[in-house]
């Protein structure tokens, strides 16, 4: 295993494996698609890391997962890392199904710091002597999560050792008073000139923290750069740095002189994104997740929202754009270069986006809050407590909604219908292409007078957004049947349709365009004409919109048969869209099979 090999290495040796595994980790990510910036930006942090901790002994946690590539490498992976993020190969992020190593599963951003309070005092009440390190970038530092865990540090007399990879970015800049902070930090004069100093003297002494007066100077001065106290050592915790990120022995020789502190420490360690890659160096926002190359260059849903919006608000002046550090993903950054007063990135803080939009909601503006689904779980609270009991006008603009590929279960938006269906005033919608979704938006936006959410998928698709924007018009939010079958109704919401329109059998198909409220209209024209109803939805089955229908229906006297297809109770791994859905059985191949099943079961029963 390499983790054994490094230790035993010289540091030229060292830096020539940074260098292999650099090379590693871009050619099989420009194939296969992954984070890449991120990943080489912390390569050389991770083998110093290494070389003084054991992730077989000490609990190491990674937050976010999405940068612990040279991990996975490092402790028995190196052979299959080809396979990441590819159907049945190496999660993209770190997860305990895929090795022992991993200690804490992680996806969204901010839980490690509570994670390794967990494990610490785990370990005490188990008299079991480990260490836990936590890697945390500076984007993920300023979520909610991550600061409630901070603050509980001194609380709980941890000895806890947070690497603090600072980047300058989490996916896009990052914003807010922690992030000033750091940057004041990073780019002080005594930082930039004092790398040179700080090398030699550590080269001197491995105590040079305590024994040098170059060095006591330099800490003391990094103290006291920022007027007032330093954050971290205003929470109880000791600090050090900042330190270069890619400089193996000096890393090294600060992680083995904090090792048996008894006290909670912060290691502010400066890293480059994407360092060695030219272009993720240059733009680190286009790399931070790259798509597979040599694919053809096509529109997102996320392109037509920031797109649309952009139109829309040029006449409609109330229209503000809210996210949570997801500027380029949500295709928001297209609205904040037409219109960057009204565009609030608030950083990795999906409860406070929600609740900074209610408030504008209830002073007369139209805020559009655009979360992937995934992350506006995190908001679940705000969403009931601040918008839907107060009926704000909020339009909830859900991204990455259903299977989103290779990002895997900690990605996938798969429990956007379930966790709103509940919430009284709120309504949903799911349009089932992108002239829809457009359409949608726009007549939602002309009268936004409560909570509505509009979830839509990770998919890509040929067309000119020109084309897109002129069909814009007001539509029915309701449910139309786009063909008719004497055999069973097939009702569908989402994109999910396109499957459903290619199954070959004498059905009627239904476009469920609103989950919420349902179409009791066409539900009951419906049930008068079919006695096998089938809904389809790429979503959990559980509490979802079939089960919202069958609901209904019941209510109705319906005496019917209902049959709910979606996700059944199981968390989906990653793969590709193609192949997950017929994973799921819910591509058209999977659905004409189980549909002609249920319809040859009531032909048997005479009731077809």
């Amino acid at each position: 295993m390499l983790l054994d090999e490094i230790k035993r290495m010289s540091y030229d040796e060292l830096k020539k494996l940074a260098e292999d595994i650099r090379r590693r980790i871009t050619e099989v990510v420009l194939k296969n698609g992954g984070h890449l910036a991120s990943n080489l930006g912390t390569i050389e942090l991770t083998l110093a890391l290494y070389r003084v901790f054991d992730p077989r002994e000490d609990a190491i946690i990674w937050d976010t997962g999405h940068q612990a590539y040279t991990h996975k490498i490092l402790t028995g992976r190196d052979e299959l890392f080809h396979t990441i993020r590819t159907f049945g190969g190496l999660s993209g992020f770190v997860t305990r199904r895929e090795s022992p190593l991993d200690w804490f599963g992680t996806g969204h951003a901010g839980t490690s710091i509570a994670a390794g309070l967990g494990f610490e005092k785990a370990f005490e009440l188990l008299e079991e002597k480990r260490h836990v390190v936590v890697v945390i970038g500076d984007g993920a530092l300023t979520s909610g999560m991550a600061l409630e865990a901070l603050n509980q540090l001194k609380n709980l007399n941890s000895k806890m050792k947070i690497i603090l990879n600072d980047n300058g970015m989490s996916i896009s800049p990052n914003v807010g008073g922690l992030a000033y902070h750091l940057s004041k930090l990073r780019t002080s004069p005594i930082y930039l000139k004092g790398k040179k100093v700080l090398k030699k003297v550590l080269e001197k002494t491995e105590i040079g923290f305590e024994v040098e007066e170059e060095m006591k100077y330099l800490r003391d001065s990094l103290k006291g750069m920022i007027q007032g106290t330093n954050f971290f050592e205003s929470l109880g915790l000791k600090y050090f740095g900042p330190f270069d990120g890619h400089n193996i022995e000096l890393l090294e020789k600060v992680f083995k002189r904090i090792r048996d502190y008894d006290y909670s420490s912060v290691v502010h360690v400066v890293t480059k994104k994407g360092k060695g890659f030219t272009a993720a160096e240059k733009d680190p926002t286009k790399y931070h997740s790259a798509s597979p190359s040599g694919k053809p260059k096509m529109l997102s849903y996320s392109d037509l929202l920031g797109h649309t919006l952009s139109g829309i608000a040029r006449e409609d002046k109330k229209i503000v754009a809210i996210t949570a550090a997801m500027a380029d993903g949500t295709g928001l950054s297209i609205f904040q270069r037409e219109h960057p007063d009204r565009f609030f990135d608030l950083g990795i803080t999906e409860q406070t986006c929600v609740t900074f939009g209610a408030a504008l909601g209830l002073h007369g503006m139209k805020p559009v809050v655009a979360i992937y689904s995934t992350f506006l779980q995190r908001a679940y609270d705000q969403i009931i407590h601040d918008v839907a009991l107060q009926n704000a006008p909020v339009l909830f603009a859900i991204d990455r909604s259903g299977v989103v590929g290779e990002d895997g279960p900690t990605h996938h938006g798969l429990f956007d219908i379930n966790y709103l269906l509940p919430v009284p005033n709120m309504k949903i919608i799911s349009p089932s292409s992108p002239e829809e979704f457009v359409s949608s938006l726009y007549t939602i936006l002309k009268n936004l007078d409560g909570p509505v959410a509009i979830r839509y998928p990770k998919e890509s698709f040929y067309g000119e957004v020109e084309s897109i924007l002129e069909n814009m018009k007001k539509v029915d939010l309701g449910w139309k049947i786009l063909r008719r079958g004497k055999e069973a109704a097939i009702i569908a919401t989402g994109t999910i349709l396109n499957e459903v329109l290619k199954i070959p059998l004498d059905v009627t198909v239904v476009n469920a365009l609103t989950v919420k409220p349902l179409d009791t209209t066409v539900l009951k024209e419906i049930a008068r004409e079919h006695d096998l109803i089938i809904t389809v939805e790429e979503a959990m089955k559980i509490g979802g919109f079939g089960s919202f229908v069958a609901q209904r229906l019941q209510e109705m006297g319906w005496q019917g048969k209902i049959v709910n297809l979606g996700v059944e109770d199981i968390f989906v791994p990653h793969g590709s869209r193609k192949e997950l859905l017929s994973m799921l059985g819910l591509d058209s191949e999977g659905l004409t099979k189980t549909v002609l099943t249920y319809i040859k079961a009531r032909s048997r029963e005479g009731k077809v």
